[in-house]
């Protein structure tokens, strides 16, 4: 059984092949990850047949009723963790599918509630990331996304998890880990922590690389021209008594005043012995990273301020309870960007030594996955938009290798057939017949990120090699090629309405807290004052406090449902912006409208009902939740895919009005939201 608490027989199978990356992922998170997160004292299985007796009213089976669903008290804790587990799965389900930032928000938002605690105290560290990205990059010359990018690593990694016995085996015997369930447990928790968190420190590097593509001249160095650097850092990097303390306990009664001495400390402790450097070198690098990048070839480190960002809000702000695991995913972060390839290894020069897995897993892993997740990132800089990259990836995790395909639209081939020449004539005049180059040679014809594939040495592609000089594959294998094929855009929909998202929570908040006051709302919206509700700060804060009660699966629910209305608009006709364009304002939904975006809601909802095991059925309300029932699913359906036909027809006939409202009242909401939160206008394409 992968769920042990819920019914698997609800449960939609697995449909990818399982040396896929998205088919590795998904069974890391169904089946080696059973009994996530459960307390072993309280039951930890629901059979069939005890089922069947609770529903009969037999008291054979004796259940906790200490978890939550909409609310505490309703079903046994165990079920609500085996409940959360299949929210993070759908999560990577949806955005293995998308690609999309807003189904990555999905991920970040499983991760921090399961792992971290309460999503309200962590979102600007993660929302900051997108915002700097979306408005911020333009004004680049180079520069991708990395929200979610990372969201792609973090799958990657629980992809090689799974289907690589090499590395399982490097990482439970790293942590002394016996329990198969409870490695994978161990590496869930500290790789999400390490991917999903490793680029959050960008919004300190884009001011950096805005100054410098100001001066910048295509071909010239850095070096002579204006650039910035972060001083007053002290108080930023010194470390708090109680946290001073905890670390003694953990390293024999040392004492470290700021991040830059323990992370000094715990890098020469693992790596200092194979690499040569002591706590003093490294300490000397990592306070001249933030203040004095001319040091560093003027490059700004994102990296480093990743892990002092994580640092403080992990230990110092929220107190959790520290540990050298979490040190480990820290300094994983630290050493991902330049200081490994740069101040450790530099890995350009002779005797040069890749990272061996043995040294640090979490360190190697992100290596590793942040080198090969180089698809399906929009681009941001000029040059980057220019550039000709991957749209997809193809991976094969057979037999413990690592055989990535990756995937160019074959309607670029013309510019792919200029780059060809021009490489084969300057192949033909300047590379000598031993293989080296002419000494007077000019540099090579690129088309970037395709020429990295494209040009081979040793059988072997540039990017290929580049990743084993940064990495040890001498165990962990790996194959690199590339392919052309017809652009997909079958699962990444893309729409007219444009945003952030950044007030996804605020949304999801206020579409749960309205329930509450419906008669208050229908009355405020009739007299249009609807904003009254929302500038309303003690109920909004009543709203938050409630939204904090709900499970994952019921803030998901919202959070979804917020994220649908963009799709919603594009089918009737409309779209929102922050620009301003000649188009018709839309104030308010005609009847019709409303009516087709009921039955997409109804659809929506049907879907993500089915998708969390849901059924038709008319239980005693009392014990909706436990068994997972409920009378606004369709009878008699079959299969898990929702036809949207079926879900049309039975939102017109199968639901009365007042139901069929609570699939429309909601969107209604957005419109408001969307223009007091977001600052957004609603317009109509006719």
């Amino acid at each position: 059984m992968s769920y042990t608490m819920l019914d698997n027989s609800r449960i939609k199978p697995i449909k990818y092949a399982p040396e896929s990356l998205e088919g590795a992922a998904l069974s890391f998170i169904r089946k080696s990850c059973e009994g996530l997160r459960f307390d072993k004292s309280k039951a930890v299985s629901i059979s069939a047949g005890e089922r069947d007796a609770q529903r009969a009213g037999e008291n054979t089976v004796v259940l906790d009723t200490d978890g939550k669903s909409n609310k505490l008290g309703q079903i046994p804790y165990n079920m609500e963790k085996d409940i959360d587990r299949l929210c993070l799965e759908n999560a990577i389900d949806r955005f293995l599918r998308s690609g999309k930032k807003d189904d990555a928000f999905d991920v970040y938002f499983c991760y921090l509630e399961m792992f971290i605690g309460d999503y309200e105290k962590n979102r600007r560290m993660i929302e900051l990331l997108s915002e700097f990205e979306a408005t911020g990059s333009g004004l680049l010359m180079k520069h991708r996304d990395h929200y979610s990018h990372s969201v792609y690593v973090f799958s990657l990694g629980l992809a090689i998890y799974e289907s690589n016995s090499v590395f399982r085996y490097i990482y439970k015997k790293y942590y002394d880990l016996k329990d198969d369930c409870d490695a994978a447990a161990h590496f869930l928790k500290y790789w999400g922590l390490t991917s999903l968190f490793h680029d959050i420190g960008y919004p300190f590097e884009l001011p950096f690389e805005q100054a410098c593509s100001y001066f910048e001249v295509e071909g010239n160095e850095r070096k002579g021209r204006p650039f910035l650097a972060y001083h007053a850092l002290n108080d930023y990097v010194k470390i708090e008594k109680e946290t001073k303390d905890k670390l003694a306990k953990l390293y024999d009664r040392m004492t470290f005043n700021s991040t830059n001495e323990l992370f000094a400390h715990v890098l020469a402790e693992k790596l200092g012995g194979e690499y040569r450097f002591t706590p003093f070198q490294m300490y000397d690098v990592l306070v001249n990273k933030p203040t004095q990048p001319n040091m560093f070839n003027h490059f700004m480190d994102h990296a480093y301020f990743s892990a002092t960002v994580l640092f403080e809000r992990l230990f110092e702000e929220l107190r959790i309870e520290i540990n050298k695991t979490f040190l480990d995913a820290l300094t994983a972060i630290l050493m991902h960007n330049s200081l490994y390839k740069f101040s450790i290894a530099y890995y350009k020069e002779p005797g040069n030594k890749p990272f061996k897995a043995e040294l640090h897993p979490l360190a190697y892993m992100l290596m590793l996955c942040d080198e090969l997740q180089c698809w399906d990132r929009v681009a941001y800089g000029r040059n980057s938009k220019t550039e000709f990259h991957p749209m997809a990836c193809r991976f094969d995790f057979s037999k413990d290798r690592i055989k990535a395909v990756y995937l160019f639209d074959n309607k670029q081939m013309g510019k792919v057939a200029d780059f060809t020449d021009a490489y084969k004539r300057w192949e033909k005049e300047y590379v000598q017949k031993d293989g080296k180059t002419a000494p007077d040679a000019p540099k090579p014809p690129k088309l970037r990120a395709y020429s990295e594939m494209y040009v081979r040495k040793n059988g072997r592609t540039l990017f290929q090699l580049d990743i084993e000089s940064i990495v040890d594959l001498s165990e962990i294998k790996l194959d690199v090629d590339a392919d052309f094929v017809e652009r997909d855009t079958t699962n990444h929909q893309r729409f007219l309405s444009n945003s952030n998202y950044l007030n996804l929570y605020n949304f999801a908040i206020v579409l749960n807290g309205r329930w509450a006051h419906v008669d208050e709302w229908a009355k405020v919206r009739e007299e249009g004052r609807e904003e009254s509700i929302l500038k309303n700060t003690k109920l909004i804060d009543e709203f938050a406090e409630q939204f904090k009660q709900l499970s994952l699966e019921y803030k998901l629910s919202n959070i979804n449902q917020a994220k649908s209305f963009s799709k919603y608009l594009d089918v009737i006709g409309a779209f929102y912006t922050d620009k301003n364009v000649d188009y018709e304002f839309l104030e308010e939904f005609k009847q019709e409208e409303l009516h087709e975006i009921g039955r997409m809601e109804h659809h929506r909802w049907l879907q993500e009902h089915v998708d969390m095991g849901w059924t038709y059925g008319t239980p005693e309300k009392s014990r909706r939740e436990f068994e997972r029932r409920h009378k606004d699913m369709m009878p008699g359906l079959t299969g898990f895919e929702v036809p949207f036909d079926a879900a049309a027809k039975h939102y017109d006939d199968g639901l009365d009005a007042e139901t069929q409202n609570k699939d429309t009242d909601p969107m209604e909401c957005m419109l408001v939201m969307l223009r007091l939160y977001d600052g957004l206008r609603i317009y109509r394409l006719k």
